[in-house]
């Protein structure tokens, strides 16, 4: 059984907001979200439902880089609503048949209440939920929504893309162009904050250390 605290109904989580207090049952067991993953980053994904081919290929592409996600001090966590011993038999049939152990929990929303607190089913399509990603921080923190349709399996290297961006930029206090770290404009180097002061712009101008466009627009190679 899957228990939430709190409002029953607080509204879909946004980006910004606080993961809502949650105690889940997982393939692992029970799990307190976020406050067993303090400290930690989180990608909590939903799938539609176990034994569908889409899903199978997201969780073997999931699980084959989950060192790459560790190496990044973040953790994996699925979720649909089935029951737990669907997910056990459904990991194992992934392990047996496809040669790839799942690493990472799956919780067992048999009852849909974390999918309903955070907006992970859509009403035209029955129980199943839609593919969800939230990249929550290590003080729990929502820090990236993605949604795609059922019918479109979602690219893996993407997430932990913005894993690792979203990092840079909070360590850097900086932001970061489309397609970094290999922008068609300025490849793999950070944007500084605008100027928030006529003198701070004239100042950053003459700043040998920055590359800019215009005032607005400045940019420095990236800080390891």
């Amino acid at each position: 059984m899957t228990e939430t605290s709190g409002n029953e109904n607080p509204g879909m989580p946004l980006i910004g907001d606080k993961l809502p207090e949650m105690t889940v049952n997982t393939t692992f067991g029970k799990i307190e979200l976020p406050k067993d993953y303090a400290g930690k980053w989180l990608v909590l994904f939903s799938h539609p439902g176990d034994f569908t081919p889409v899903c199978t290929t997201e969780f073997i592409g999931f699980a084959k880089r989950h060192d790459v996600f560790r190496s990044m001090n973040c953790e994996l966590l699925g979720l649909s609503i089935d029951q737990v011993f669907s997910h056990i038999k459904w990991v194992k049939w992934i392990e047996e048949n496809m040669g790839v152990k799942i690493t990472f929990p799956v919780i067992a929303d048999d009852r849909g209440k974390v999918a309903e607190t955070l907006g992970m089913l859509h009403p035209n399509k029955g129980n199943n939920t839609v593919r969800a990603v939230f990249v929550i921080d290590a003080d729990g923190i929502i820090r990236l929504i993605l949604y795609y349709p059922q019918e479109i399996g979602r690219k893996i290297d993407e997430v932990i893309r913005v894993v690792k961006a979203l990092q840079h930029a909070d360590k850097n206090k900086v932001a970061l162009p489309a397609d970094w770290p290999d922008n068609e404009i300025i490849g793999d180097k950070e944007i500084v904050p605008p100027a928030s002061t006529v003198k701070a712009a004239d100042k950053r101008m003459l700043d040998k250390d920055l590359e800019c466009k215009d005032w607005w627009f400045c940019y420095r190679k990236p800080k390891k």
